[in-house]
């Protein structure tokens, strides 16, 4: 009888998947150990004692190992699956993946922690299954990893494991796999109707963890640094993707640095409304924008990278205020990477009386027919008023003739204005901006070496 208890528990220690409260009552609980040496299905019942731990380390080989760290371990690795809304502060770690099922929510005076070179992996599903992970307004994460163990979200399809950082079997072509991350907070923005709070894109009406704005522009979302999120964009309704990082009136009290998002179906990382300041972005081969600004963003994005992919659309997106309020944006050493095989791929596209600052830029890798859009009268008219300016841009290849403006159309493609105020005006004036430079001898664009310890990186993306 000492043999068969022996027997169950060494194959149920050898195959083991951990647990959490959050996952009772599922196949995956299938290693547990009633008490009475029977093996269990019940993760939840009163005769059931937890879960296997990391002091249970396989050997490889078969063997029972008591030291998870040795050199003949195998990695301890722990699935914890969460979903809903969080009901108490929690740490997330290292030795453990964790799933999203559906949306996970951190609350209003709630935080979440999560150790530098943890795995977030996403569930497949669209529309209001769609997974995502939400900080509410008034609640924070403190996600701080680190150039040498990242933070990672990523599908559950991406078969990296405890203690890697990449996996083998996707890649940047591979999107839409789970939703994204989003980050919402109190800072002001500019909305339809002057109203201080609207609900973010992908969360249903009647769900308030979904409100962003406010008129707090110091609000504190917590630290998001050395991050990396790869394969999202699921579809949330007809022409409605997740984007990799959303930031909704986030503001400036916040900590966004060192955050690479891959191969996201819409856009890598956008900013609605908001005071937050963000330096070392890395957006490669997302399917929208790379980096996006809508409602009046009143921060600075320093130091950071465009790679496009084969297809993406436009290296920036920017739109203005759509109320009274108004505020301006500064984009300040940005390298913009083209690819000659996207159909779209166009440096940047400035829409809906878009008001700030670019400057220090380097762009490179272009086709020919890529250009920057003033994209209607009302950009233009800022362009005039002096509310939308253009510092240096050095460009690999072309010169001052890329900065267009354009009619805007309506959907039969027919012009909604009257006449184009600036060309070819602009044209000219864009020579006073524009540099014709060499690949590699430019001053301006990103440090690229801050970005060493991004997956794309790794990848050879530049």
């Amino acid at each position: 009888m000492k043999k068969l208890i022996l027997s169950a528990l060494l194959i149920s220690v050898m195959s083991f998947t951990s647990c959490s409260d959050d996952e009772k009552d599922t196949s995956t609980c299938f290693n547990l150990i009633q008490d009475g040496t029977e093996t269990g299905v019940d993760c939840g019942g009163p005769d059931c004692t937890p879960c296997a731990t990391c002091d249970d380390g396989i050997q490889n080989g078969g063997e029972t190992g008591v030291d998870c760290g040795g050199p003949d371990c195998a990695p301890c690795q722990g699935i914890i699956v969460k979903s809903g809304i969080l009901t108490n502060n929690e740490k997330w770690t290292s030795n453990n993946i964790y799933q999203l099922a559906n949306k996970v929510v951190v609350p209003s005076g709630l935080t979440l922690e999560i150790e530098p070179g943890t795995i977030i992996k996403g569930q497949k599903g669209t529309g209001s299954l769609a997974s995502a992970l939400i900080v509410a307004r008034g609640g924070k994460i403190m996600a701080e990893g680190t150039s040498d163990k990242p933070i990672i979200f990523t599908s559950i399809d991406d078969n990296i494991s405890v203690g890697q950082q990449a996996g083998t079997n996707l890649s940047e072509a591979d999107n839409g796999l789970w939703g994204g991350v989003l980050i919402l907070g109190y800072a002001k923005g500019s909305f339809k109707g002057d109203v201080t709070e609207v609900q973010i894109e992908g969360i249903p009406a009647g769900e308030t963890y979904g409100l962003y704005g406010g008129d707090d522009d110091e609000d504190d979302s917590g630290v998001f640094k050395y991050v990396s999120i790869r394969h999202g964009g699921a579809l949330i309704g007809e022409g409605n993707e997740i984007n990799g990082l959303t930031l909704g009136a986030v503001g400036r009290g916040t900590v966004i640095e060192n955050v690479e998002v891959v191969a996201n179906f819409d856009d890598g990382v956008e900013f609605f409304g908001g005071t937050v300041n963000a330096t070392n972005l890395l957006v490669w081969a997302q399917g929208d924008d790379a980096l996006d600004i809508d409602q009046a963003y009143a921060g600075t994005v320093s130091n950071s990278m465009v790679i496009l992919g084969e297809t993406s659309d436009h290296g920036l997106e920017i739109d203005g205020p759509e109320g009274s309020y108004e505020a301006e944006f500064l984009l300040d050493r940005i390298t913009l990477k083209g690819n000659s095989a996207t159909p779209g791929g166009e440096y940047a596209d400035f829409r809906s009386f878009a008001m700030g600052e670019t400057q220090n830029m380097y762009a490179y890798g272009f086709k020919e027919s890529s250009d920057v859009e003033l994209d209607n009268n009302g950009v233009s008219e800022n362009f005039l008023n002096g509310k939308l300016r253009f510092g240096t841009w050095e460009i690999v290849g072309f010169d001052n003739s890329i900065f267009v403006e354009k009619v805007a159309k309506d959907e039969n493609d027919e012009p909604i204005e009257e006449e184009i105020i600036l060309n070819p005006d602009f044209t000219e004036r864009a020579a006073s901006w524009t540099i014709t430079v060499n690949e590699g001898s430019q001053n301006g664009g990103a440090d690229a070496s801050q970005f060493n310890w991004t997956y794309a990186k790794a990848k050879g993306a530049f």
